[in-house]
Formats: C-alpha cells, structure tokens, sequence
C-alpha cells in the first residue's frame, strides 16, 4: 500500500463518516508538520488500555492542579504538535470491543470477534503487524504492566482462537523471536505454575534470551541479548501501590522505565524498530472503579508517553502513536460545591481500593476496617459504613477471573468514596467510545479526523514504507 493510496482512501473516509463525526473534517487538529513525506523508521504505539475520555481528564486536572503542570499527552494538544483523530474500535462481535479484538483490529487491518487473537470472523488465521515488521527486517517489542501475555501484547504479536490461552501465547512468543517483551506474567512462563509444567523460562534461555526477573537486573542489562523481562507472577503492582511499598519499588520497574529500557535495547538496529507499550492496569482499574489505581496507572502511562515523544523529538525519524482501545466504566468528576477539595483529596492516597479489600477479611473488625482505609487514603468512614463493606465478607469465595476473582466489594466503596472524592462511574464493563488518538512523526500527516480501528494496521504499514506484501 503507498502513502497516495492512504491519503485517497482516509479522504472518503472522512467524507463518508463525516455526519458520524461531530467535530468535521474542517476541525482537524493539525500539528505544524516538520516531516513532509519522510518514512518512519520507527514506530512506538503508546496504549492506556481501557481509557475514557474522563480517565485522560482527572489525570490532566489531578496533575495541574497538584503540580502546576499538564499532563505530557494533554500538554501534546496544547502545544499543537500533533495530528489528533477520532477512531471507531468496534469488533466484528459488537459495537463494544474487548482488548483483543481491539489490538488484533490494529495488529490484522481486519475486524475480530470479541475474546480472539487476529483470527478472522471465518476462522482464518491473520499475520500480525510486528510479525510483518519483523519480516521487513526490523526489531520488535512489547511492554506492559499485565502479563505480557495478555490481550492487547498479543494481538500486535501472535494469532490464537483465545486470548486466555497465555501459556501457548509464550510459546509462540518464542517462536517469533521478538526482540523485547518486558511486564508481569511470569506464571505463564514457569513449571511450577504452568499446567503442562513445561520451563518456558529455561526455553528462552536456551535461545539466547537474556531473562530479567527484577527491577535490579533490568538496570544492570547490558542489551547485547534479546530481553525477556518478567517482574511479577501475574500483573505488576498499581503504580499508587507500588509507590508506597519500598520492596516493590526495589524490585518492579515503572512502565517508563521498561520503556526507555526498550527503546534503549532496539534504536541502533539499522532498519528501525517497533515497540508497543501499554498502561494495562488503568482497565483492571476502571473495572474495579478504583479511583486511586486509574489516576496514577494513567500518569505511569503518561510518563512513558513523554519517554516515547523525547526520543522521538531528538530521534526524527520515529512515529509515536498514542491512543487507547476502548473506554471502560466512563468515570468523571461530578458537579457540586465541593468538588475541587473533594477530588484534591487524591494527593492523600497511599493505596489503591484493591489494596484495601484485599486487606479485609471475614474475621477484620469494623475498627480494623476503617483504620485501613483511612491509612489508605485520609479519610475516616462512619462505623456504619465501614460495617456494611465488612458485610461482604460473609459470602465471599473465590472464582475465576481476572478483575475480581473474590467478588470484592469494589461498587460499594467507589460509592461510599463518591461523597469524598465527587468522582462518578457508569458502569464496571467496557464501552463503545471513540477514542482519542494522536501522532507525532514522520506518517503523522496521513491521519484524518475519524478513523476505523483496522486503518491503524495500514497506516502504520504505510508510514514506514512497508509494502503489505506478508
């Protein structure tokens, strides 16, 4: 596909959403373009997964309001350097995508069912995006702070009828050979926790993997291996956690830190490379309506946003791509007369509500309850309400899933902390929202004001030159 081809194809694009578009074409927010037709020798896609627009908000007014400063993506807008769309995430299932329809949608260029991996609605098997660089002679990596198993790392990377299947996803991992994979999900690499206890570890080091299993080792990598990084046994910690925790802190990098580790490792490879990075616990925590996990795992993602947008600054020859895949429980400040010493209130938190609930349990006193979210986050709960979350603990057991295995009483106390902190939700689940997306680079200038999600695959193909030849 050339770049002529592109820009035909986004301009009836555009005309032909341009009634679902409320913005129009003519209100395209175009960054002063330094970069003519250049060809993008790298390519950094930067994913807060599941983000609302509200997410991107309360990070921006908690960091202006606290610091004096914007944050790095909204400072991106108002500095107008660069080009900003809209784009439709919906799956081949519905109009509300998961993460691994949403990936695949960017890693195919084809629309999948919700709960696949780049296997098209016939059943087809679809080659992956970085797969593709990797064949043009590029490296290619990811980072996270889930599993790097997980939905939205593997539907840039590898296809599979089900992304719960982690255990074969790192295995074909190793198969592609991928030249970075950094996050959690060390469990679906070892024997002991490996259902077929098969040492995938040992396998990948055996083909030259250098395998980190802490903060330390990742400092001290030389970066003359490829790097397989795996920090904790499933996720890593909610970066509000992980702050006031100085054993995590030790021994668990932040997502910036991974991702100027991978930038580090791959940008003197002659022929460029791709790297994917995403902030995967703003969806865990918008799940669990936990406000302290959203807000700080969405400014982890923003610090890496500014790792990926300074490099490409000094580099000149790198797209940075900056978007999430779907929005989830919609949350947003809510109206009234206390709300900006309410929502200031966050500057207090210590823990995450995740750390509180895990905290309790059937044979905690209400005192024991209270005293903990107090700790946590600076204010006292009344012995009423501190009695109807101890209340859940009655009945709890524990179940499969990812977000909430122990049904842990997370509505509960996102409504209890409403009256303190003005910060309302939707829902616990996933939404359709277009989302925001912005480019900075060299194949910036292709974007157009509203795209499909499967556009993405083609666009990054055509910004890098890169005949879809695979």
């Amino acid at each position: 596909m050339n770049r002529r081809k592109f820009f035909q194809r986004g301009s009836l694009l555009a005309v032909g959403s341009s009634l679902l578009n409320p913005f129009g074409a003519s209100a395209k927010t175009t960054a002063p373009s330094a970069f003519g037709q250049k060809t993008a020798k790298n390519i950094i896609v930067v994913v807060s997964d599941g983000m609302s627009i509200g997410t991107l908000n309360m990070a921006d007014v908690h960091l202006s309001r606290k610091t004096g400063k914007n944050s790095n993506w909204i400072q991106l807008y108002q500095e107008n350097l660069v080009t900003r769309g809209l784009m439709d995430m919906a799956s081949a299932s519905s109009v509300v995508t998961d993460s691994a329809a949403a990936s695949s949608s960017w890693g195919s260029g084809v629309r999948i069912r919700n709960g696949s991996l780049n296997i098209s609605p016939k059943g087809k098997e679809l080659l992956p995006i970085w797969q593709k660089f990797k064949k043009a002679g590029k490296m290619a990596g990811c980072v996270t702070t889930v599993p790097i198993t997980h939905a939205t790392p593997a539907g840039f990377c590898v296809s599979c009828k089900s992304r719960n299947s982690q255990e074969e996803i790192a295995e074909k991992y190793l198969s592609q050979r991928f030249d970075v994979m950094m996050g959690g999900g060390k469990g679906y690499f070892s024997p002991e926790s490996r259902v077929d206890k098969k040492d995938i570890l040992e396998a990948y080091r055996t083909a030259g993997y250098e395998v980190l299993l802490t903060r330390s080792e990742l400092n001290s990598s030389k970066l003359d291996k490829p790097i397989l990084g795996l920090f904790q046994a499933d996720a890593l910690p909610y970066s509000l956690d992980r702050e006031n925790n100085r054993e995590l802190k030790e021994a668990v990098p932040t997502l910036a830190e991974m991702t100027l580790k991978a930038i580090d490792k791959m940008k003197n490879h002659t022929q460029g490379f791709v790297l994917q990075v995403e902030a995967g616990k703003v969806d865990w925590a918008a799940h669990a309506n936990d406000i302290g996990g959203l807000i700080y795992d969405q400014i982890a993602h923003d610090e890496a946003v500014k790792v990926a947008i300074d490099f490409a600054k000094n580099d000149g020859s790198t797209l940075v791509i900056v978007t999430t895949d779907h929005g989830n429980a919609n949350p947003g400040l809510i109206y009234g007369s206390g709300v900006n010493d309410n929502f200031d209130s966050l500057n207090d938190y210590k823990h995450t509500n995740d750390w509180i609930l895990n905290g309790i349990g059937k044979e905690s006193s209400v005192s024991q309850v209270n005293d903990r979210v107090e700790y946590a986050t600076g204010y006292q709960l009344s012995k009423e309400e501190g009695q109807e979350l101890l209340n859940y603990y009655s009945s709890l057991e524990i179940e499969d899933g990812v977000y909430n295995p122990r049904h842990l009483p997370f509505r509960l106390l996102s409504e209890i902390q409403q009256k303190r902190n003005s910060v309302g939700w939707i829902s616990m689940d996933h939404s359709a929202d277009y989302v925001e997306l912005a480019m900075f680079g060299p194949g910036s200038e292709l974007l157009t004001p509203f795209i499909k999600n499967t556009d993405l695959h083609y666009l990054m193909l055509d910004a890098a030159g890169v005949e879809n030849k695979f």
